[in-house]
């Protein structure tokens, strides 16, 4: 699968320094090599934004794949890749997930942060106490919340912790470079 691939992709081998993932390809679409992707973006439609894209094909080893075309269709995303003409060939890109380079992403304003940055932070109250580590986040329509694994020696006893990421209100301080979480949160809340 991996040499044809290759083949049909013009060998566009690459090695990503840093990364991200920004999309999945779901399945194939039609009998024309059209596929249906999932964005992992804020809003659906940016992940156009952001070429050149690439499928992992080995360990550390990245294909790069060119978009070809486009539409949103019925609430999903149908794209073309360049190359593939026909389902049986979209069907060997099926569930391969899409990556960009980090450095890709642009720079955003002071306050926000990307949650790539967020995941294992360390989160302490303005008590000190430790609370634990970022293992994912939710978004809620409203603000996104914090989901942290507390550390096994909690005499709490919670597994999960779930703080919203309101700044000002609860976050007091996100060091990225620490990893490091500052809230105005109970540990028993």
């Amino acid at each position: 699968m991996i040499n044809m691939l290759n083949k049909l992709l013009r060998n566009n081998i690459a090695v990503l320094v840093k990364p991200i993932i920004i999309g999945k390809i779901k399945s194939a679409y039609g009998i024309r090599g059209q596929l249906k992707m999932v964005s992992f973006t804020q809003k659906p439609q940016n992940i156009f934004d952001y070429q050149p894209w690439f499928i992992k094909i080995a360990n550390n080893k990245w294909q790069q794949i060119q978009l070809e075309s486009w539409k949103s269709y019925n609430k999903n995303l149908i794209i073309r890749i360049i190359n593939i003409q026909n389902r049986e060939t979209a069907i060997l890109l099926t569930n391969l997930e899409i990556f960009i380079e980090t450095e890709q992403l642009p720079n955003l304003e002071k306050g926000q942060y990307y949650w790539k940055d967020l995941l294992g932070c360390q989160v302490i109250n303005v008590n000190g106490y430790n609370m634990g580590k970022v293992v994912n986040l939710i978004e809620t329509g409203s603000n996104e919340v914090l989901v942290v694994k507390s550390n096994s020696q909690d005499d709490f006893c919670i597994r999960e912790i779930l703080i919203p990421f309101l700044n000002i209100q609860v976050i007091k301080n996100v060091d990225l470079m620490a990893k490091c979480i500052e809230v105005i949160w109970d540990p028993i809340f």
